[in-house]
């Protein structure tokens, strides 16, 4: 979902680790947080896995795992998913080599005033508020009216064609799976895929630099994915990601060429309607 807005201007997480600091700054310090799980153990439920290869075959057993993992988790990593690997690859090198762009380059891309786009962090509402550690490159990618002009055509090539080749593959697999989850659902086809037609997409790159007080920091606040799909590709196979269910955090272990992809908000609300149309 493509975001508009504004967010207040903050510092570079990244640059003030470069820094020797041994104590983090008040602002990013989140003393209240629930605990959380280390690791994955075998006493934690697993996040399911969907083989998309075997739902688009109409396997029968699989369409009905995808049925589960929509309706009781809101998450599954999804593997066999199509997108060919050199596109997944060079958009995994580009996003580590545009991170990794001295403090000069990135403020060309940073953030304004009066936009979301950028560099930056989301949702910054006052000076006192607590910050994220971690930096944030942000942009609109579909509509292209809804891109910033001087952002994806400043974007440095091989780069940036890349991530163009990128976002058009996620656009398709986006209305993939939603096709299935109209199957899943027992919805009219192409129901659900003509809502979101002329789908908004957004992109978002996170870096979490090394913090020396880890248990005290937020990479990511807490919260609810308020569009129809998140599609999460990690550069690294480093756990970090954990989601909420049954009073428990449980952590993701990302399986190697699987996307993380989460249910949003606008997608849970047409299954909770769908639900009370099917019970009455």
């Amino acid at each position: 979902m493509a975001m508009k807005g504004t967010s207040l201007l903050v510092p570079s997480v990244q640059e003030l680790v470069k820094q020797p600091i041994t104590n983090i700054p008040e602002r990013y310090l989140h003393p209240n947080q629930d605990p959380i799980a280390v690791s994955n153990t075998s006493s934690l439920p697993q996040v399911p896995v969907i083989d998309l290869h075997k739902l688009l075959s109409d396997d029968a057993t699989e369409l009905q795992n995808f049925d589960h993992a929509c309706r009781g988790w809101g998450f599954f990593q999804l593997i066999n998913h199509g997108v060919n690997t050199p596109i997944v690859e060079n958009m995994k090198i580009g996003v580590e080599q545009f991170l990794k762009l001295p403090m000069e380059e990135k403020k060309k891309f940073w953030q304004t005033p009066n936009d979301v786009q950028g560099f930056g962090q989301l949702f910054v509402v006052s000076d006192e508020q607590k910050l994220e550690w971690a930096d944030m490159f942000y942009i609109n990618t579909f509509p292209p009216d809804a891109r910033h002009p001087h952002l994806i055509p400043n974007i440095p090539k091989p780069f940036r064609d890349h991530l163009e080749n990128y976002c058009l593959e996620l656009k398709k697999l986006a209305v993939t799976i939603i096709g299935r989850m109209e199957k899943a659902l027992k919805i009219k086809s192409n129901e659900l895929v003509e809502f979101f037609e002329d789908i908004y997409q957004g992109m978002r790159m996170n870096y979490y630099p090394p913090c020396p007080q880890p248990e005290h920091v937020i990479g990511l606040k807490p919260h609810s994915d308020s569009g129809a799909l998140t599609i999460l590709l990690q550069v690294n196979e480093v756990e970090g990601l954990q989601i909420r269910k049954d009073g428990m955090w449980i952590p993701i272990k990302p399986l190697s060429d699987a996307f993380v992809v989460n249910i949003g908000d606008m997608l849970e609300v047409i299954q909770i309607v769908q639900n009370i149309v099917t019970k009455l």
